[in-house]
Parts: structure tokens; C-alpha cells; sequence
């Protein structure tokens, strides 16, 4: 009963073929849409997801689709998280030593407390987030949900995601 779901000519392109690159498509979107206006929003953001904030920066420097700001801002805030962990217990200036990421790190300093604050609710968002995209993702391989369908449950989740991480 699944073989007809998965008769469309593009199934598992883009946001539909895996989780990590739903949530590398929402930071972009959530980038265009709001680095200017909610910095800190956005800094939280790219702490809370990881290792997907690496992959981010790597892919827009690979596939040179423009998006260097982002892939300067992923890459920050990785060494963001490396450097909370060496500021916590001594050496500040490895932070500090980042060019590139200067006006983010300053910001991210104004703002700790409320960018930590925002890290804890923003992991909690992306497991219920993943959760409920790989939901969609099992009804559509077991044959529940035609590819329609779950292209649409799909876009709707990644409207959700950005109105939460907008609205926190």
C-alpha cells in the first residue's frame, strides 16, 4: 500500500527528505526573515541546533548558493558553543579572536541570559519538531498519507516552527 504513495516524480527533495535539512531550510528562511529585527532569537536558534548549524555553514560555502552570512553565522556560533565552554573556565579571547563573528558575539554577550534562556526552549522545540516531522514521515512511507498530503503537513510544520521560534 505504500508503493503508490511514493509514485511522484521528486519525493524526497528538500525539506521533504530529511529531517536535518528541513531544520537547515528553516534557519535560512528564519535568517531571511529576521536577523535583522531578532538577533538573539536567531544566535539561540543556531545554538540549540547543533551540529546542524556545521552542516549549514559547509553546505552554503560548498554550494555557493549566496548564503555566505548564514554559513558566517552557523560557523560563529559553533565556535560560540566552543568558546562558552572555554569562557565558563578561563580563556575568554579564544572567543574573542573571531574576526568574522565579532558584531555576533558582542550581541550574543549584551544578551546572554536571555540568548541561554531561548537555547533551552529552542532545543525543546526542535525534538517536537523532529518528532512530529518524522510522524509524517512514517504515515507517508506506510502508505497513510499520500505525497499531497504530506507535502502539506510538511509545510505547514516548517510555518509552525518559525512562528514558535518567532513567538519565544
Amino acid at each position: 500500500m505504500a508503493e503508490p504513495s511514493k509514485e511522484s516524480t521528486a519525493p524526497d527533495k528538500g525539506i521533504y527528505s530529511s529531517f536535518d535539512t528541513f531544520l537547515k531550510q528553516g534557519i535560512k528562511e528564519y535568517y531571511d526573515r529576521s536577523w535583522t529585527t531578532r538577533r538573539g532569537n536567531f544566535i539561540a536558534l543556531l545554538i540549540a541546533s547543533g551540529s546542524t548549524s556545521f552542516a549549514l555553514a559547509k553546505d552554503s560555502v560548498v554550494d555557493g548558493q549566496g548564503a555566505k552570512k548564514v554559513a558566517i553565522g552557523a560557523g560563529v556560533a559553533i565556535l560560540l558553543r566552543v568558546g562558552l565552554k572555554y569562557a565558563l573556565g578561563g580563556p575568554l579571547g579564544l572567543v574573542m579572536s573571531v574576526a568574522a563573528g565579532a558584531s555576533m558575539i558582542a550581541y550574543f554577550i549584551r544578551n546572554q541570559k536571555d540568548i541561554v534562556a531561548k537555547v533551552t526552549k529552542y532545543k525543546a522545540s526542535i525534538a517536537d519538531v523532529s518528532k512530529r516531522y518524522e510522524e509524517i514521515q512514517t504515515g507517508w512511507r506506510d502508505g497513510k498519507h499520500q505525497i499531497t498530503d504530506r507535502n502539506l503537513m510538511v509545510d505547514g510544520l516548517m510555518k509552525q516552527f518559525i512562528t514558535t521560534v518567532d513567538e519565544a
